[in-house]
């Protein structure tokens, strides 16, 4: 399989630099609350200040927002490349998908869950084997509750997932993505402590739940150009992942493109 040199990926890789620049904002906005209640009265003020909130929490539920830290939603080349992204495992569907990629002669990025890894980490080895490479996608997946988490328990969500799949592998992965795309006010600054890039996608099909794969491959299609970013899950109780995978993958063969993942 083809790979990236070692140029292109390195100007992929978006680290945070000021992890805690949002709290300035949020000081201003809450001053500048303060001083128009003051002025105008709670009847405007109430208003405002719940608006503020809103403007802070929002960028959490959004998951190419760039508001608390960097994302990658995009490859910026301009070639016939597009990068797919499998989540959530490895799972019982990983070396199927992995026989499906070594068939369409693709490249995929498995941003597995740490507790799952730890788990089977012969299907992580083998992932990079069969020249793949790895993300870290947190070590428990607490999906309900991602985006609320305080900065201990996220710092250990991905730290842990880092030194599993390090012990594992023998290198902690450079990729990131959130839990259902969550990204809270404490990500960038473990992020930064890991050096790793927090990746989000340009294409998506809804399959990680109940679905209908043909319904899937339509959306992911509607967005399947050059730069894209997948998003793929694997190991879902509904069964379809393989499939879906296949599909997408015919239509990168159909249109010309190629699944290329960075290292």
């Amino acid at each position: 399989m083809a790979s990236w040199d070692m140029t292109a990926t390195q100007t992929l890789h978006r680290i945070p630099a000021r992890p805690w620049r949002w709290l300035a904002w949020l000081a201003l906005s809450q001053a500048l609350v303060a001083l128009l209640w003051w002025q105008l009265g709670w009847k405007t003020g109430v208003p405002l200040m719940l608006a503020s909130h809103v403007l802070f929490v929002l960028p959490v539920f959004l998951p190419n927002s760039r508001f608390y830290a960097p994302v990658l939603s995009r490859l910026p080349h301009g070639d016939d490349r597009v990068w797919l992204t499998i989540d959530d495992g490895p799972s019982d569907d990983t070396r199927p998908m992995l026989d499906l990629l070594e068939r369409y002669d693709a490249c995929a990025t498995f941003f597995v869950v740490g507790e799952r890894a730890a788990a089977r980490p012969e299907l992580v080895r083998e992932v990079l084997q069969r020249g793949h490479s790895l993300g870290n996608h947190s070590h428990s997946h607490p999906q309900a509750r991602f985006w609320a988490l305080g900065p201990a328990q996220l710092a250990r969500e991905i730290g842990q997932c880092q030194h599993a799949l390090a012990q594992i592998t023998g290198a902690a992965p450079r990729w990131y993505r959130s839990v259902v795309g969550m990204t809270n006010p404490f990500v960038a600054a473990v992020l930064q402590r890991h050096g790793l890039t927090r990746v989000g996608w340009s294409a998506r099909g809804f399959d990680g739940v109940d679905c209908q794969p043909q319904a899937v491959v339509e959306r992911i299609a509607a967005d399947l150009a050059p730069g894209a970013i997948v998003l793929l899950h694997e190991g879902a109780a509904h069964g379809h992942n393989l499939v879906i995978l296949e599909a997408v993958l015919q239509q990168l063969q159909t249109r010309g493109l190629r699944a290329q993942a960075p290292g």
